[in-house]
Formats: structure tokens, C-alpha cells, sequence
């Protein structure tokens, strides 16, 4: 496992143990390296009311966003699950809104096993500015 996969991995699981599923009992970490190569993690956090929960993978792009990067050059999500874990379809398209042609997605499992894609091979027909 190289470098940067080990270092995403480890910032993930990490805010996997922070995660907040009351509800669904469901933890996700996500960690997303910038092209100003900082690492940002998030998990998910649920509500009572479940439209107001916040997927992992968006948790820690939005605090990208927020410290001023805009491109993301790779993303690990990691849960409790024996498959790989995929992103959902709005963290599909909150990835790619911040992602060029090279973003590598890593779907990993509670094993530490990972699926790697691009986004492109991920989402194929993604929503983008081009149909605005």
C-alpha cells in the first residue's frame, strides 16, 4: 500500500470513530487529499429528522472547501462492511463537482481492502456545468 493510500486510510478510520449513527448504527469515515496535498477526514452524522444527515464523504469535502482548496485528487471512504463501500449518488455528485478526469476513489471494507476507479469509471454520466 503506498503512502498516500496509508495516510488516507488512517485519517478515515479515524473519523470513523467519530462518526454519529444513533439510528442506522451505520459509521463511515472519509478522507480526501487536495491538490495542496492536506488531508481532510469526516464521518457521518445523523438527525432524527434523517433528510438532515451528512454522508462522511461530504463531511470532509466540505471542510475542504471551507480552508479554500477546490480539487480533489483522491478520496477513501471505509466502513463496517464486507463489500467495498461506495459512495451514495449525492456524494457522487459532490465528488465530482470538486474532481478533474485523474480523482482516484478508493471504496474500502472493514478489512482495509480497497476498490480503486476514477471518478469517470465511477460516475460515467455525471451532472456537470457543461449541461447549465
Amino acid at each position: 500500500m503506498d503512502y498516500e493510500i496509508k495516510r488516507l486510510l488512517e485519517k478515515a478510520k479515524q473519523a470513523k470513530e467519530n462518526s454519529y449513527a444513533p439510528y442506522s448504527n451505520f459509521n463511515v469515515g472519509a478522507a480526501v487529499i487536495g491538490k495542496n496535498g492536506k488531508i481532510y477526514s469526516g464521518s457521518n452524522v445523523e438527525n432524527s429528522s434523517y433528510g438532515l444527515t451528512i454522508c462522511a464523504e461530504r463531511a470532509a469535502i466540505f471542510k475542504m472547501v471551507n480552508d479554500g482548496e477546490r480539487e480533489i485528487l483522491a478520496i477513501l471512504i471505509i466502513g463496517d462492511t464486507e463489500k467495498f463501500l461506495p459512495p451514495c449518488g449525492a456524494c457522487r455528485q459532490v465528488i465530482s463537482e470538486f474532481s478533474t478526469n485523474k480523482t482516484i476513489v478508493y471504496m474500502c471494507n472493514k478489512y482495509e481492502k480497497f476498490k480503486k476507479m476514477t471518478v469517470d469509471e465511477l460516475i460515467p454520466l455525471k451532472f456537470s456545468i457543461d449541461f447549465l
